[in-house]
C-alpha cells in the first residue's frame, strides 16, 4: 500500500498562528497572607502559566532539546513560591510572571493564581495578569 503524503496541502487559512505552553493549576504550598493567621502557615495556591511562543512550528526533528522543558517550567514556579513569604497573591503571580516573560522565545504570558481553601462555598479566590489587554492576544 502507498503511504499518502499530505504535506504541504494544508491551505493558508488553516495554518498555524498561535503556540501555547500550559502548565494548569499547579498546586504549590507557599507562605502567603496578609493575616496573623496566615503568617507562617503555608497554604496550598493553585498556579496556572500559560506562554504563548513566538516560533509557531513544531519542534525541529521531533527532538525534546528544541521544545520547552514542562519539568522546568514547574521548577520555576515552585522556586518562585518557596523563595519568600508573599502577603499577596499579585506579588507572587508578578514574580512568576517577571520570571518567565524574561526567557527567549516567550511572546505573551498569562499567570493565573487562586486560594482553594479560603471560602467553602467557592472554587477559590485569585488573581490574573497577562502581557495583552483583555481575553486572547491579539497576535
Amino acid at each position: 500500500m502507498t503511504e499518502v503524503k499530505l504535506s504541504g496541502l494544508v491551505p493558508d487559512r488553516m495554518k498555524v498562528r498561535s503556540a501555547r505552553i500550559l502548565l494548569e493549576s499547579l498546586e504549590v504550598r507557599t507562605d502567603i497572607g496578609f493575616h496573623d493567621f496566615e503568617v507562617g502557615a503555608p497554604q496550598r495556591l493553585i498556579v496556572t502559566v500559560e506562554i504563548w511562543l513566538e516560533d509557531v512550528r513544531a519542534p525541529r526533528d521531533d527532538d525534546p532539546a528544541n521544545a520547552w522543558n514542562y519539568d522546568f517550567l514547574r521548577s520555576q514556579v515552585d522556586e518562585v513560591a518557596s523563595e519568600r513569604r508573599y502577603n499577596l497573591q499579585e506579588t507572587l503571580a508578578h514574580a512568576v510572571f517577571d520570571r518567565i516573560a524574561a526567557y527567549p522565545g516567550v511572546k505573551h504570558v498569562r499567570i493565573r493564581t487562586s486560594k482553594p481553601d479560603i471560602y467553602p462555598d467557592a472554587a477559590g479566590v485569585g488573581v490574573e495578569i497577562a502581557s495583552f489587554r483583555g481575553l486572547w492576544p491579539d497576535n
